[in-house]
């Protein structure tokens, strides 16, 4: 049976906390962003891929665009305050713009390391490097195996000297679940090689980005078995939040969904902030959802160099 809300309230006191959004990729000029995704372009083979401004714009609508900026960072802070977003996590391998972020606004940005595990050793090395130079500002660690070239499954043996790494660092890690909305296979992100990565690395937090669909119904079992797995609703737009996870964070699940938009990839924000009062979430979701899960999850500082 689904739950309904007990009113949108509950939704409204909890954004006044603040609300902590674990997804971020910075708004830029039409053609500066669409080189963002030359990697995907490079790892996909149709020909409409490589002529889309967005690899998944064929399902998306109202794809953020914008003509001129003059600032993205400041573009950024503003709608931050618009929006009441009071803490944003973001790529620090992205750009300059972020290592800005985070020096100039240590307060409203929290560092993601985006690292490439066919690299080998050079991974772990980049890993120690980042943690050394930015401290706490560091939260998380970063891999989207199924854009790399070659793909990297969840599972993959080059996968387990970075998940080590991360159990030593002691950060969580960010991977993705589900069919990928660009055209690219989708083996390497099937949720059930979780299940091995949970019982193997038990000390490891893992969130999982974007969605897990069709599979949400076996996400949840794993969400319910496994205490050190997450899962974030980015690149959903809110009124299409999987029914299976808005039923797990009302029942069982309240403390492992986190909150995670999808501006400036592939919604606005306005969107995002319209639809988010009308999801079903029971009132004392959403506190949680917005901003103690996140908290709980990456709110934590790496620990002592070795």
């Amino acid at each position: 049976m689904t739950l309904q809300p007990t009113g949108n309230d509950a939704f409204y006191q909890a954004r006044a906390g603040g609300i902590v959004d674990t997804f971020l990729s910075y708004p830029d000029v039409r053609a500066e962003k669409a080189k963002v995704y030359d990697f995907i372009r490079k790892a996909s083979r149709d020909k409409e891929t490589q002529e889309m401004e967005m690899p998944a714009q064929y399902m998306f609508k109202d794809i953020p665009a914008y003509d001129e900026i003059d600032d993205p960072l400041e573009l950024t802070l503003s709608e931050m305050e618009r929006f009441g977003i009071s803490r944003f996590l973001t790529n620090i391998t992205e750009k300059d713009l972020a290592k800005r972020a985070l020096t100039d606004h240590p307060d409203k940005f929290w560092g993601l390391l985006n690292v490439d595990p066919n690299t080998g050793m050079d991974a772990l090395r980049l890993i120690d490097a980042t943690v050394e130079a930015w401290g706490d500002q560091l939260k998380a660690i970063h891999t989207w195996g199924t854009a790399l070239v070659p793909q990297v499954p969840l599972d993959d043996k080059r996968m387990y000297p970075i998940y080590a790494k991360c159990v030593e660092v002691g950060l969580p890690i960010v991977v993705y679940t589900g069919v990928p909305g660009p055209r690219l296979p989708m083996s390497a992100q099937l949720p059930i090689q979780l299940d091995e990565v949970c019982w193997f690395f038990p000390d490891l937090k893992i969130v999982s980005r974007h969605g897990a669909e069709p599979w949400t119904e076996l996400m949840v079992k794993l969400l319910l078995k496994w205490p050190n797995l997450y899962y974030s609703t980015s690149a959903f737009a809110p009124k299409h939040y999987p029914q299976d996870i808005v039923d797990f964070a009302n029942t069982r699940g309240a403390d492992k969904i986190i909150f995670a938009g999808y501006w400036a990839a592939g919604l606005t924000l306005d969107r995002i902030h319209a639809e988010l009062p009308q999801v079903p979430f029971r009132d004392h979701v959403w506190p949680k959802f917005l901003r103690e899960n996140a908290e709980a999850v990456f709110g934590a500082a790496p620990r002592p160099y070795p």
